[in-house]
């Protein structure tokens, strides 16, 4: 990451994904306390509040839950961090991918450190009783930017394969 534009971008969408991560908590904590479950479309998509002490699908490793991924999710900061220092200039797609990981990183970082009740989760997807776990937008930019990011490595993985390739053949 090298130019202006690039860094604007890079922290414009982290920061966007934790203001919006934060906001729609707040309003999910005052409006859902008071009514559980909020159908949005039918029993397929609802809002319900819920406490997730625990990582992601509800993952609990005891009483020191909030203690021990909260020290994980820093420890990925940094290794997020220096994912994006190596990102290639012009490489945006990457940047945003990453961008959106940290931000739903730190999103879920300010819950772990403002309230021992866990991370705010309050989006409820499924069909009867066949639910997807509750989630927040922290969780879905975390996994949108870890789909966007595999993706990236991936390609980046092919293009050096097919140069290595022709290297090998030419004479």
């Amino acid at each position: 990451m090298v130019n202006a534009a690039e860094r604007r971008l890079f922290w414009g969408t982290a920061v966007g994904v934790v203001v919006a991560d934060f906001v729609t908590k707040l309003i999910a904590e005052s409006f859902l306390a008071r009514r559980l479950p909020l159908p949005v479309l039918g029993d397929v998509v609802q809002f319900r509040l819920v406490y997730n002490e625990g990582a992601a699908f509800g993952l609990h490793v005891g009483e020191n839950s909030r203690w021990i991924f909260l020290g994980l999710a820093i420890i990925a900061l940094f290794v997020l961090a220096s994912l994006v220092r190596g990102t290639r200039p012009g490489d945006r797609f990457r940047l945003i991918a990453l961008a959106l990981v940290c931000g739903g990183a730190v999103g879920n970082l300010i819950d772990r450190i403002r309230s021992a009740q866990g991370v705010v989760d309050f989006v409820d997807v499924g069909l009867g009783a066949w639910r997807w776990p509750t989630f927040n937008v922290a969780d879905s930019a975390i996994t949108i930017g870890a789909i966007a990011l595999g993706l990236s490595l991936w390609q980046e993985g092919r293009a050096q394969q097919r140069a290595k390739e022709a290297r090998a053949a030419e004479p």
